[in-house]
């Protein structure tokens, strides 16, 4: 009997016992969801992390206030460093512009629990508001939905103008056109000359939606007598080596900050590819463990499967008996009933291979909005390695066993 024998053998077995190969393939198929789920799962959100940050570049980095948190060392506080002021990073942007052709934009914040109002509607009161100029927007990856970018005039004149995020926008205009009208925050009444498109954030929130931006000026003059820090981002793509234009923005900054030779610096800076890459070495964690889950449940199916082949034999001893009698040999027999395992297993990996695919993507599309459907060729190939892997440790102990009987005692068997 040959192998495409056997595999009819079995797929006719399958069919004569409908209800407990269903039973079996969808042990299978539970074990390869989860394994097939959980990777398909974390390969979304680490494509969401990575498309979030494709715009900005490996030369964009940012300079901003070194935060320490009130954290200590040796049971006293670190040295808290006063923050980057207006004429730091103005002269930051003139310097580095010149010396790297590079995009530098400043922005600072102004406000982030601030209520926004259009006539009689009202936002709740987590709006961020900031202040930043034409260069803020493309360098930090966001997108004009409608409307326009601040232009020179809006900032040399400080104009009360504004671009809304897009959750802000609909909250206040719900479907109208939200240009040219007027809104009130801070006290100050603005126009709105364009709307940003939907930007959303790792876990599914919106906080990148909830934001206005201002020009720079009036966002100085918005916080009063309130001393503000500024942020600044700044992108060289004419230069290959990111860490050398890292290195040169941290030698200029501490020449404006006056930081003394020797000392650490009164600032941070922060790559933008940082977080993708942080959180990719965390997603190999994240692989490791769900196919250590995956494996684990795969080796709870593994055994009942091999529970009801060794009933399937027990149950089907005369016809082994039969089989040998007429010129079968163990060979045969176990090839047999080693392939019936191995097709079950086939046929709930598939199952399980769909439903992983549907529940790995809801999951990642739950925890980051933008998050595309994902299709892991590579973790789908290796289910199917790993069914098969499964069908033979499940089926090779009941496969020898019905290989060793004696045609004589089963041919007697009742």
């Amino acid at each position: 009997m040959n192998i495409k024998e056997n595999v009819n053998e079995g797929l006719r077995s399958i069919q004569a016992n409908v209800l407990r190969t269903v039973l079996t393939a969808l042990i299978i198929a539970i074990g390869i969801t989860s394994l097939v789920g959980i990777l398909t799962a974390i390969e979304g959100i680490q494509n969401s992390v990575n498309s979030s940050f494709a715009d900005l570049g490996a030369n964009t980095f940012t300079v901003r206030n070194y935060n320490d948190r009130g954290r200590r060392s040796g049971g006293r506080s670190r040295k808290q460093y006063p923050p980057i002021n207006y004429r730091q990073a103005t002269t930051f942007a003139e310097q580095y512009r010149q010396g790297y052709d590079a995009t530098v934009a400043l922005s600072a914040p102004v406000g982030g629990a601030i209520q926004v109002k259009y006539l009689s509607k009202k936002t709740n009161p987590n709006v961020s508001v900031v202040a930043a100029d034409d260069a803020y927007l493309p360098i930090n990856g966001y997108k004009i939905d409608l409307g326009r970018n601040f232009s020179r005039t809006d900032l040399e004149k400080s104009l009360n103008v504004a671009i809304l995020g897009q959750e802000v926008a609909r909250n206040l205009f719900e479907g109208r056109d939200p240009l040219s009208r007027q809104i009130t925050l801070m006290g100050a009444r603005f126009t709105v000359i364009g709307v940003l498109e939907k930007k959303g954030s790792l876990g599914g929130g919106t906080g990148s939606d909830r934001i206005i931006i201002v020009p720079l000026e009036t966002g100085r003059g918005l916080a009063a007598n309130r001393a503000l820090t500024f942020d600044i981002t700044a992108s060289a793509p004419a230069i290959q080596d990111a860490e050398y234009v890292i290195e040169e923005a941290r030698g200029l900054m501490r020449r404006i900050r006056s930081d003394n030779l020797g000392t650490p610096d009164s600032f941070e800076i922060q790559r933008a590819d940082a977080l993708a890459k942080d959180f990719e070495n965390i997603s190999g964690y994240l692989r490791m463990g769900g196919f250590g889950i995956g494996i684990i449940t795969l080796l709870g199916a593994a055994i009942a499967l091999m529970n009801i082949m060794m009933v399937s034999v027990t149950e089907r001893t005369r016809e082994i008996g039969i089989r040998k009698s007429l010129g079968a040999t163990p060979r045969v027999i176990r090839l047999q009933f080693l392939i019936e395992a191995i097709v079950i297993c086939i046929l709930g990996g598939l199952g399980g291979l769909l439903f992983g695919l549907l529940i790995g993507n809801l999951i990642s599309n739950a925890i980051s909005a933008d998050s595309s459907f994902v299709v892991p060729w590579l973790w789908m190939i290796m289910g199917i390695v790993v069914c098969v892997f499964v069908g033979v440790v499940s089926g090779i102990y009941p496969a020898i066993k019905a290989s060793r009987l004696d045609p004589i005692e089963a041919l007697r068997y009742e």
